[in-house]
């Protein structure tokens, strides 16, 4: 039994529906159907409807449970109802629940999201007591109800599975608890009051381990366990879990699995987005699995924030393993005299240097929004409005911040298209990109002799649309290939716009200012667009997270070619 408390406050509104995606996702069933969310009264939930009707609450309830013989319980939302029921008699109140259940793990398990509220519509507040031992008691007892005490067989058989198994076990706590130093006296074992049975499964245990080398054997009755054979074990488990995400990612595709943690992986990788989901669901852990364009598979763990949802399946990012330094730290290390920064210098920089179309003051602003989270993390000091105190190596803890924030892991979306659409958008694609680099770091095998096919086949099409000409073995493009790709797709989307929506389309202009309410993102082959509507018309600006969340909320842009500026309501802010 696992519980957390969600504080709405602390999370982003769209990670709710990430979590509630995630539990009804393909394969969960036994039958390897989705899942699906079914509340009390047995009937199905819409997840999205659900998780709009909550989200203004203060919190909610993360509940998994994982009874220990739950493939025998079988009617596992049954055996929920029942639960959550007893739970309501218990608090004394009528509960708003979801749930569904999971057969894709060695246990099968129950995800239940609890509203905050109780029925009289005021925050649901539940002992930590409660919490911690009650909700797991009253599982467990109508786990009893519906099987029976555990027999002294099925007690053994769990037991015995445990001797081999590469993870964390409760045979290994039991012998953690008799060493003494890490070291085991087989004769202690023999007096602290164990049955011969379970000697010998301990005994069993700690020759596997002896085998994986956590432990050795020093006499015939004496043992030393290796000091850091808990983590060590624990990481095997957890590999373990990856290698069988990893499979189930790749199906029938046969790739070298090139890592299993971010230690692991190379400073970037390029691919396509072949599975995600959360590793860790009551705290939002996610990963995704990367089928990279060097012919190997990655298993990447991503930080709590990063939005799961962005990154459809098919996808094709590049993953850098760690952030770069950031330019607005080096600009403030560079402007900072005798170790102060001040925004009045600053700002006398920016409108000297001014281009068209940029205004000097949001651009410091930026840097002073930078310099405010970098006082929280107590690495600059305020010493009144618009001077701030620096350090020296600012861009190294800068980094170092943003590392610890970004759990070392930048994920950029290249195409929302999967390459097979690619090949005959029209559109800025992928693949047109990859042509124009004339990149030759594509593998001869798996994934990258997919891109290899794709980029060929892309080739012919763009010699039918007359954007290229053969010349022997050598493929000619056409100037400015990419530019007049794009502006062919804008202009299709905005005619299809313009049907449905009434509205005029009015073209972006590089260095000038576009305002408008954000009314949606369309993602396109030449990527994502934030539709602005000005009550008049509406334009297609390039799109940056920075604007997620602001949905029907009046901002301007500035776009220079592919970068884009935007300024948010009376908060303003750079995103590039």
């Amino acid at each position: 039994m696992k519980v957390r408390i969600v504080q709405h406050a602390q999370v982003r509104p769209a990670s709710l529906k990430e979590n509630l995606d995630y539990i009804e996702r393909d394969g969960v069933q036994p039958d390897g159907s989705p899942g699906h969310l079914e509340a009390g009264d047995r009937e199905r939930i819409d997840a999205e409807s659900f998780a709009r009707r909550i989200e203004p609450d203060r919190h909610h309830f993360k509940i998994i449970v994982s009874p220990e013989d739950g493939a025998q319980i079988g009617d596992l939302k049954s055996y929920t109802r029942e639960f959550m029921a007893q739970v309501e008699r218990d608090l004394g109140t009528r509960l708003e629940w979801v749930a569904t259940d999971h057969w894709d793990t060695d246990n099968p398990h129950i995800h239940i999201l609890l509203r905050g509220k109780d029925e009289a519509g005021e925050d649901l507040v539940i002992a930590g007591d409660y919490i911690a031992h009650g909700m797991r008691h009253r599982a467990a007892e109508l786990a009893t109800r519906w099987l029976g005490p555990r027999t002294e067989r099925e007690i053994r058989e769990s037991l015995t599975r445990e001797v081999e198994q590469e993870r964390w076990t409760s045979l290994d706590r039991a012998l953690q608890r008799s060493a003494q130093g890490g070291r085991l006296d087989l004769a202690d074992l023999s007096s602290a009051g164990r049955d011969r049975e379970y000697r010998a499964l301990l005994i069993g245990r700690l020759q596997r381990l002896g085998e994986l080398g956590l432990a050795e054997r020093l006499a015939p009755d004496r043992w030393q366990l290796s000091a850091d054979f808990e983590p060590l074990l624990r990481a095997m488990g957890e590999r373990g879990d990856i290698i069988r995400r990893m499979q189930r990612a790749l199906g029938a595709e046969r790739r070298e699995l090139a890592a299993f943690g971010n230690t692991e992986l190379p400073e970037s990788i390029t691919g396509r987005v072949i599975g995600k989901g959360l590793v860790d669901p009551l705290n939002d852990r996610g990963y995704l699995v990367v089928d990279g364009i060097d012919g190997r598979a990655y298993h990447i763990a991503v930080p709590p924030r990063m939005d799961l949802g962005g990154l459809p399946v098919g996808a094709i990012v590049t993953v850098s393993n760690g952030p770069k330094p950031r330019a607005a730290d080096r600009a403030i290390v560079e402007l900072a005299r005798d170790g102060i920064y001040r925004t009045s210098e600053h700002l006398a920089v920016a409108e000297a240097n001014a281009q068209p179309g940029r205004d000097p003051e949001a651009f410091v602003e930026a840097h002073v929004r930078r310099l405010e989270a970098l006082r929280r993390a107590r690495i600059v000091e305020r010493l009144e409005e618009g001077v701030w105190r620096i350090p020296k190596d600012l861009v190294e803890r800068g980094g170092a911040y943003d590392a610890r924030r970004s759990g070392g892991i930048q994920v950029e979306v290249r195409s929302y298209l999967p390459i097979e659409r690619q090949v005959r958008a029209v559109g800025a694609t992928w693949l047109d990109r990859l042509l124009v680099d004339q990149r030759d770091d594509l593998s001869p095998t798996g994934f990258g002799s997919e891109v290899r096919a794709a980029l060929a086949d892309r080739e012919g099409f763009l010699v039918q649309e007359g954007l290229a000409e053969r010349r022997g073995q050598r493929l000619s493009l056409a100037r400015n290939v990419l530019a007049t790709l794009k502006a062919r797709e804008l202009e299709s989307a905005a005619r299809k716009l313009q049907a449905e929506t009434g509205l005029v389309h009015r073209p972006v202009v590089d260095g000038e200012p576009v305002s408008g309410v954000f009314r949606r993102s369309v993602v396109l082959a030449s990527g994502r667009f934030a539709m602005l509507d000005d009550g008049m018309g509406f334009s297609l600006v390039p799109w940056r997270p920075v604007v997620e969340g602001r949905i029907d909320q009046v901002v301007t842009a500035i776009t220079r070619g592919d970068y884009v500026s935007w300024i948010l309501s009376r908060q303003r802010g750079v995103s590039r």
